[in-house]
């Protein structure tokens, strides 16, 4: 557990982390900011919204596990906070672990799991565990749960005896685990529901900014986009722990010091960047065999209409744990074999698991079922019936897909691929997912994006201006 510490002086101000024991009696004006207030209210200051509606949710900040607010202009108000034990984050963590994933780290999977079980068998049993109040607290019966005890089993025996016994890492699921991921699920989403009822009576807001690890659940985010009273969502890319600083940052300096708003996130693309003869060098001195296009996109969608499997390398890197075409992975949607090829010989990761599409904006309404932007792929949506066989490599088993919308302003370069591949085939959707494999973080620079070339059943790189194929 931290607390971000920001000092304050008549220069200006600063953000880190510390601890406790470090601040002294003299000097400037400390600011202690809880974790949660970097989440939700931090992530208000950055979004397009005036006004809006506030929800952070985690496992915890430092003991707040959600924060449900106001922000108009500069200003925020609490309206309400839960407080460890009494968690959302740590309740999703349990039946993560139940499934035999690791817990903080793969509740995607957990996600991505969930539509393959039938969320009625234990639905009712779940629903027992949490309630919300007229406030929008959340609160939990905790004797199905042991990590209050800060024990690293989360799960306690009641938990084992209602719902059956956990899967080990690695052993089949079994239909009980996967009925337990639904009902967890379902169970998650409409507690969130609930809570965003209350918070729209409570501030009658148009809009909602939700930030915190939970908000990465990306069915949950979709269903409040549908069935919420709100007229859409913004969820920043980096919404959970990585982009504390962030939030921090701007809840002091618009909050606390009363400075003008004066930045609007919605370019994900704030990383790094390599030019085109840092490229060759690197190429150069792997001695590696490639070729030079004027138009890498028009080469790129020849690849993609063949069926190839390429790596796609381009521009400034992506924030946040969604690839968002900067450093991905692409093949052609309309092969039905792809998403289980690219699990089994590219990603080398777990048969059930979605890929998602990316599509140019003007494409949105004709393949999927979504009526506003998801440029950060944290909404799912559906995709249109009678589209589904058409796209069956990120269409999942429910019909459901996690939406990228691509604006051609933001990636140039990416929109054109996606955009020639539709003049090719008609379809202009691709499927896109991170460039790198399970386990390892996505590929930041032309060396990683070599070696994971090299290491996997990648057909083609598309890097800077320049094409590597493997013979």
């Amino acid at each position: 557990m931290s607390l971000y510490m920001h000092i304050t002086s008549k220069k200006g101000f600063g953000t880190g982390i510390t601890t406790i024991g470090a601040l002294k009696k003299s000097g400037p004006k400390v600011h202690f900011i809880p974790h949660h207030y970097s989440h939700a209210p931090g992530s208000f200051f950055v979004s397009p919204y005036k006004e809006a509606a506030l929800l952070g949710i985690d496992g915890s900040g430092e003991w707040a596990t959600s924060w449900l607010g106001y922000g108009n202009g500069n200003k925020i108000k609490c309206i309400s906070e839960s407080f460890f034990p009494h968690s959302l984050g740590s309740f999703y963590e349990a039946v993560t672990q139940f499934c035999g994933f690791r817990t903080s780290y793969d509740e995607g999977k957990t996600m991505g799991l969930a539509p393959m079980g039938n969320p009625n068998t234990f639905k009712e049993e779940v629903k027992k565990i949490v309630s919300v109040d007229k406030n929008g607290r959340i609160h939990f019966d905790l004797s199905y749960f042991n990590y209050q005890n800060m024990s690293w089993k989360r799960c306690s025996p009641k938990f084992f005896k209602i719902f059956g016994k956990p899967r080990q890492h690695g052993e089949e699921f079994q239909q009980h685990h996967l009925d337990v991921a639904a009902a967890f699920q379902k169970v998650l989403e409409d507690t969130v529901l609930e809570i965003c009822d209350i918070l729209y009576d409570k501030t009658k807001a148009d809009y909602l900014v939700i930030s915190g690890g939970v908000s990465l659940n990306s069915v949950m985010n979709g269903r409040i986009v549908r069935e919420s009273k709100f007229k859409d969502i913004y969820v920043m890319p980096a919404a959970g722990d990585n982009g504390t600083a962030i939030g921090a940052a701007y809840y002091l300096y618009n909050n606390i010091l009363d400075m003008p708003r004066n930045y609007v996130h919605l370019n994900p693309y704030v990383g790094t960047s390599y030019t085109n003869e840092e490229i060759e060098n690197v190429l150069k001195g792997a001695k590696i065999s490639y070729e030079y296009y004027d138009d890498i996109s028009e080469k790129a969608a020849s690849l993609l209409e063949k069926g190839k499997i390429i790596g796609w390398f381009q521009g400034t890197m992506e924030i946040g744990p969604r690839a968002l075409g900067s450093r991905s992975i692409l093949a052609n949607p309309a092969f039905p074999e792809m998403k289980d090829k690219i699990n089994a010989e590219v990603k080398f990761r777990e048969a059930y698991r979605p890929f998602a599409p990316s599509t140019i904006l003007e494409a949105k309404n004709e393949f999927f079922d979504l009526e506003v932007e998801a440029p950060f792929m944290l909404k799912v949506c559906n995709v249109r019936k009678e589209k589904q066989h058409i796209i069956p490599a990120v269409t999942h088993v429910d019909g459901s897909a996690r939406l990228q919308t691509v604006k051609e302003e933001l990636h140039p370069r990416y929109y054109n691929l996606i955009k020639k591949l539709g003049i090719k085939t008609g379809v202009p959707v691709v499927l896109n997912t991170s460039f790198n494999i399970q386990g390892e973080p996505i590929v930041e620079s032309p060396h990683d994006a070599i070696r994971c070339f090299f290491s996997t059943g990648l057909d083609a790189i598309a890097i800077g201006n320049f094409l590597i194929q493997k013979n």
